[in-house]
C-alpha cells in the first residue's frame, strides 16, 4: 500500500507532498495544474522509462519520492519482497515501510534508491510490481492487444503452476529437438570434428600426462643440469657437519661441527653450574638438529643419479609434454582440462543412425509431455473464459452498459509452414506452441443489444473500453485474483462517460476499495463523491508551480460544485454537489 508521495520539479508540481490511506482517493484538479503528473511519478517509481522533458523548466532535476507498506500483502509475494530488499541491501525504515525514490536528471541519466541504497530502475519494477497496478489511457489501449487479453484471462483462471509446468516441458522439448536438427543438417561435419577430436584424444591419452607433471619436470631438469655442483655442496656441508668418509688424521683433532659441538657440551655439562649445565642442555638440542641435517645430505647425496641417463630421460618426457602443450593449451594442466571437455563433446557427437533415432525418439516423447500440459493449460483457459466474460458482462450492466455483451474466444493457434514450434496434439491437430501456450485468446464486445460481437478492439468506443477496463479490474479483484494489499492507480478511467455511467464507476470503484488501496484521477464530480479521501492539485501562485491539498468538508463541497459547474462556485452548484456527496456516502453506507 502507498503511504505517502513527494514529488519536487516534475511538471507542473514544483513541489508537492500528499499522503494516503486506506480505501478509495480522488486527485481532481483544474486541467493542467499537473493531476496525472502524480501518476506519472507513480510509473517512474515503478521503473517506468525517464523522460528528461518532464524535468520542469528552471529545475536541474526532479525528484520522487514513495513510501510503501507491505504488511498487508500476500505471504509469497511480502516473501519475494523480502529478498528483493536484501539482494539489494535495502532497509525499511523504523515503521516498517519501504521507501523507493527516483531522480530525473536534465542533463544525465536517472537514477533509482530502495531502502536507501541506490538500485537499477529494474529493481524498483520488481519491488513495486506486486504492489502497484497502474491503468492510465494508454493502458486502456494495451487492454486490446491479444498478449494482454490473454494475460488478463491467466490471471482469473489463475494457471500460473500450468504455466510454469509447460514452458519448463516445452524448454526441454525444443532444446532436443534444435539438437536433432543439428545433427542432421551437420552430419558430415559433425562426423569430421569428432574425428578430430578422437585422434587428439588418442594423442594425450598416449602420452598420458599427469596434472603438473611440466612443472615438476622444469624443476628436476634444472636439478639434474647442474649435477656436479649440488653434489659438491651437499658433500662440502655433510663433511663441515658430521666429517668427511674417510677417517681425520689423529693429529689434527677433531674438526667436524658435531665434534666441537659434543665437546662444548661435554665442557658445559660437567661443571656443577646450572645455567652452564642448561646451555649444555642447548647444545644438545643443536647436537640433534646437525645430526638430523647430515643424514638427510647423506640420502640426498645417495638419491643423486650417477649417470646422464636419468637426465635425458626427463628431457625426453618434457619434449612428449611440449608436443601436447603446443596443441591444445598453454600448459598440462590447460591440456587436461581441454581433453575433458572434448570427451563431453564427442558424447554429443553421436551421428550414427541409432544416435538419431534414440534422440528422435526422446523429442518425441517430449513433444508428448508438452502437449499434455498444453491442453490442460489450453483446458483451464476454456473453462475460465466462460464465467469470466459471464462477470465482466454482469459489471457491465451496472455500468450503464446493460445490454452488452462481452466475450471471451480461446481458440488455438495454428502452426505455419516450417514452424519450428509446431506441435502435434493427441486429437492429430497441428498447432503453434508459443511460449505462453497454444492458445488465441480474443475479447469481444457487441455494446448494444442485437449487434454482432467483434474484437474489442472494433466495437468499443474510448468510454466503453474505459468501462470494460474497470468491469474486468473489479472482477479479477473481487474474486480474489489479485493479491490484497495492491494499490490499483486509474487515470481517467471515466473518460467518455458521464451521467448515470458516471455514478455507476464511483460506485464500482468504492466497491473496490473495500478490498484494495484504490487511487483515481478524475474529472467527474460523480466519481469524486465517493471517495473515502479527496486530494485537489493546484496552483501555488509561484510561477505557474502547481500542489496538492487534502479537501475536508466545506472545500470538499466547493471542489464538487465546481466540477459541476464548470464555472466556479454558485449556491445552486454547491447544494447540488452537496447533494451528490450526501447520495454517494449514503450509497456506499447501504452497500457495505
Amino acid at each position: 500500500m502507498l503511504t505517502e508521495i513527494r514529488i519536487e520539479s516534475l511538471g507542473a508540481i514544483s513541489a508537492a507532498t500528499a499522503e494516503f490511506d486506506r480505501g478509495l482517493t480522488v486527485l481532481t484538479g483544474e486541467t493542467g495544474t499537473g493531476k496525472t503528473m502524480v501518476v506519472t511519478g507513480l510509473h517512474l517509481l515503478g521503473g517506468a522509462r525517464a523522460d528528461a522533458n518532464r524535468v520542469r523548466s528552471g529545475a536541474a532535476r526532479a525528484v520522487v519520492e514513495g513510501r510503501f507498506c507491505t504488511a498487508d500483502l500476500a505471504q509469497a509475494a511480502a516473501g519475494q519482497i523480502d529478498e528483493l530488499l536484501e539482494a539489494a541491501g535495502a532497509e525499511r525504515d523504523e515503521d516498517g515501510t519501504v521507501i523507493a525514490a527516483r531522480s530525473v536528471s536534465r542533463d544525465g541519466p536517472s537514477r533509482a534508491y530502495l531502502g536507501g541504497r541506490g538500485v537499477p530502475a529494474k529493481s524498483l519494477t520488481g519491488f513495486t510490481g506486486s504492489l502497484l497496478t497502474l491503468h492510465g489511457q494508454n493502458d486502456q489501449l494495451r487492454l486490446m492487444r491479444p498478449d494482454e487479453q490473454r494475460a488478463a484471462l491467466d490471471r482469473y483462471a489463475a494457471v500460473g503452476s500450468r504455466l510454469e509446468r509447460y514452458r519448463a516441458a516445452r524448454e526441454a522439448w525444443q532444446s532436443a529437438r534444435r539438437e536433432l536438427v543439428e545433427r542432421r543438417d551437420r552430419a558430415r561435419e559433425l562426423a569430421q570434428e569428432a574425428d578430430r577430436l578422437t585422434f587428439a584424444l588418442r594423442e594425450i591419452d598416449a602420452v598420458d600426462p599427469r596434472a603438473g607433471e611440466d612443472d615438476a619436470l622444469t624443476a628436476d631438469i634444472r636439478r639434474l643440469s647442474e649435477l656436479d655442483a649440488l653434489r659438491a655442496a651437499a658433500d662440502g656441508a655433510r663433511a663441515a657437519l658430521a666429517g668427511a668418509d674417510d677417517a681425520l688424521d689423529a693429529a689434527d683433532g677433531p674438526n667436524s661441527a658435531t665434534d666441537r659441538l659434543g665437546q662444548a657440551k661435554a665442557a658445559l655439562s660437567g661443571t656443577d653450574d646450572t645455567v652452564l649445565q642448561a646451555l649444555g642442555d642447548q647444545l644438545g638440542e643443536a647436537l640433534t638438529v646437525v645430526g638430523d641435517v647430515a643424514r638427510e645430505l647423506g640420502s640426498y647425496l645417495d638419491d643423486l643419479p650417477t649417470g646422464a641417463d636419468a637426465l635425458d630421460a626427463k628431457l625426453a618426457r618434457q619434449a612428449e609434454l611440449r608436443s601436447l602443450t603446443r596443441k591444445y593449451a598453454a600448459d598440462i594442466d590447460g591440456v587436461l582440462a581441454w581433453a575433458a571437455q572434448s570427451r563431453d563433446r564427442l558424447t554429443q557427437l553421436d551421428v550414427s543412425e541409432e544416435a538419431l533415432a534414440e534422440l528422435a525418439r526422446r523429442v518425441d516423447a517430449l513433444g508428448e509431455q508438452v502437449a499434455k500440459a498444453a491442453t490442460d493449460l489450453s483446458a483451464a483457459r476454456t473453462k475460465a473464459a466462460g464465467g469470466l466474460a459471464k462477470a465482466v458482462s454482469a459489471e457491465l450492466s451496472g455500468l450503464a452498459m446493460a445490454d452488452a455483451e462481452f466475450s471471451i474466444a480461446v481458440s488455438t493457434s495454428p502452426a505455419a509452414a516450417e514452424d519450428p514450434a509446431a506441435l502435434r496434439l493427441p486429437s492429430g491437430q497441428i498447432v503453434h506452441a508459443g511460449t505462453e501456450g497454444i492458445d488465441d485468446v480474443e475479447f469481444g464486445l457487441a455494446p448494444h443489444r442485437g449487434m454482432t460481437v467483434l474484437p474489442l478492439a472494433k466495437s468499443a468506443s474510448g468510454g466503453e473500453l474505459s468501462r470494460v477496463m474497470l468491469a474486468l479490474e473489479v472482477v479479477l479483484a473481487t474474486s480474489s485474483r489479485q493479491s490484497a494489499g495492491t494499490t490499483m492507480v486509474f487515470d481517467e478511467v471515466d473518460a467518455g462517460v458521464g451521467g448515470r455511467a458516471a455514478v455507476q464507476i464511483g460506485r464500482r470503484l468504492a466497491r473496490l476499495a473495500r478490498t484494495h488501496q484504490v487511487i483515481v484521477v478524475t474529472h467527474l464530480p460523480q466519481v469524486a463523491a465517493y471517495a473515502d479521501v479527496h486530494l485537489m492539485v493546484e496552483p501555488t501562485g509561484r510561477q505557474g508551480a502547481s500542489g496538492v491539498r487534502r479537501l475536508e468538508d466545506d472545500d470538499r463541497v466547493g471542489e464538487l460544485a465546481r466540477m459541476l459547474a464548470g464555472l466556479g462556485e454558485t449556491d445552486t452548484a454547491r447544494a447540488h454537489a452537496r447533494e451528490l456527496l450526501d447520495a454517494a456516502q449514503e450509497d456506499r453506507n447501504a452497500s457495505t
